[in-house]
């Protein structure tokens, strides 16, 4: 459900599940962290682009699969790979059309650039199933916009478009053309033709160390508070109320 190619110094990687508009299952979070990972290690990869087929570029887990196989542990495997993406080395580009819903949207904070169809929108539901925010955005969020803005968005989790995404600085550019991924592909051609010692060591700076080790324990305590959220009624009900297409009720579930 993830093709990956190398292509000229370029790992593509494919979020393949269009049917499920590319909604993670657990399977899914074990292969592309293995993908990553061996991908940041390969000498021949210079820089990884992701996207996703057809008209999403993720609607974030599948709740299906994930009330069947919940996160009970902080090594679960969406743990794992928010943990790989904030630790990669080399650059890694997202092309995003359509919705990116929940880990879909937390994923591209750990992206060094993000290319959006016009269309695009980025939705942080967590709060309204009952959720807390995950991927250390409760850190890099305000970092970028300020806490009142931060709020904003995670309390509510409204849609976001790609214009305000890009006033936001959260997205890079916006294209107008029916998909970003053919831009995202020219920009990371371009950097595969400078100096990837250069590259590696910029990108290092730019993330600095204080701030990755920040990032990684910020996981962690999301990942804690994220497992406790899940198991509780509030969380259980708004799971259901989604699978059954009806809003959820929280009275008297806190």
């Amino acid at each position: 459900m993830i093709n990956h190619q190398l292509t000229d110094g370029i790992l593509k990687i494919l979020l393949n599940r269009p049917e499920k508009k590319n909604a993670f299952t657990n399977a899914m979070y074990r292969e592309l962290t293995q993908i990553l990972s061996e991908g940041d290690q390969n000498p021949h990869v210079k820089v990884m682009l992701i996207s996703g087929a057809g008209n999403a570029f993720s609607a974030g887990n599948d709740i299906a699969d994930f009330m069947k196989s919940p996160i009970t542990h902080e090594d679960a495997p969406p743990i794992n790979l928010l943990k790989v993406l904030a630790s990669l080395s080399k650059p890694l580009i997202a092309a995003v059309d359509g919705v990116a819903v929940g880990i879909g949207a937390t994923l591209l904070f750990h992206c060094d650039l993000v290319y959006a169809q016009k269309d695009a929108r980025f939705i942080f539901p967590f709060v309204s199933l009952g959720l807390v925010p995950e991927g250390a955005v409760s850190l890099l969020l305000p970092r970028l916009v300020g806490h009142q803005k931060a709020s904003e968005i995670l309390l509510f989790g409204e849609p976001i478009s790609a214009d305000d995404a890009q006033g936001i600085g959260f997205v890079n550019k916006v294209i107008s053309e029916s998909s970003a991924l053919p831009y995202a592909e020219q920009r990371a051609k371009k950097l595969t033709a400078l100096s990837s010692g250069s590259i590696l060591r910029t990108k290092s700076l730019l993330k600095g160390s204080e701030l990755k080790a920040a990032v990684l324990h910020q996981i962690d305590v999301e990942g804690r508070l994220f497992i406790d959220r899940l198991h509780s009624p509030a969380a259980k009900e708004a799971l259901t109320a989604f699978l059954e297409k009806r809003a959820p009720n929280f009275e008297g579930l806190d």
